[in-house]
């Protein structure tokens, strides 16, 4: 089934666009998966490249680049998820839950995918802090009413607004129901969805 999304950010289409200096973007947890992590895999081959190709750019040029320490969490389980899936192709289907407790090879094997993507990371990008406390979860709820991202997002966009951050670089089409903030994607439903909702720009 289609994804009928209602686009109420601004979308930028990152295939044509060229990152200015004064660019502030906050970078999403899936495209530090493909930027970093070298056993990344995507159903869409060409994410592989456009996403750390436009941050590659915006990096040389200095524009200010952030990360969430919650995409840690998302990093970790993409690149765990990964690992098992490669580690099955050689010995057959095996549970999450055993993957993780009983193969500790695996698991050292694992930890340092992880170590050296987040390292890299953090060498790119400074922190957004966020403080999960009554207001920002109270926040969260509040806008999880009118804007369908998913639980991690919440925060991430809190962390956003709180910061003055209105651009990121995100695959994840939920990001185009915010409005106030600019999407930069390659994400082609979301592009034309965009279009035709009068909401892409060219800058």
């Amino acid at each position: 089934m289609a994804i009928n999304y209602t686009i109420q950010a601004q979308v930028v289409d990152i295939t044509t666009d060229t990152p200015k200096t004064e660019d502030v973007f906050l970078v999403d947890t899936n495209v530090w998966y493909w930027m970093t992590y070298p056993n990344a895999i995507s159903f869409i081959p060409s994410q592989l490249s456009e996403y750390p190709g436009y941050l590659n750019k915006a990096l040389g040029i200095h524009s200010r680049i952030h990360h969430s320490g919650l995409s840690l969490a998302e990093l970790a389980h993409l690149i765990e998820r990964t690992e098992r899936e490669i580690y099955e192709k050689t010995v057959g289907q095996i549970k999450p839950k055993e993957y993780r407790h009983n193969l500790a090879a695996e698991r050292s094997r694992v930890f340092s995918e992880i170590q050296a993507a987040w390292g890299q990371v953090t060498a790119l990008a400074d922190p957004l802090t966020v403080t999960i406390d009554g207001h920002t979860t109270a926040a969260a709820l509040n806008r999880f009413k009118t804007e369908k991202v998913d639980g991690y997002d919440l925060f991430i966009l809190e962390s956003m607004k709180n910061h003055g951050v209105v651009q990121v670089i995100t695959d994840d089409g939920d990001f185009a129901t915010v409005p106030g903030i600019q999407v930069f994607t390659a994400n082609r439903n979301v592009i034309n969805a965009a279009r035709s909702q009068g909401k892409l720009i060219i800058r």
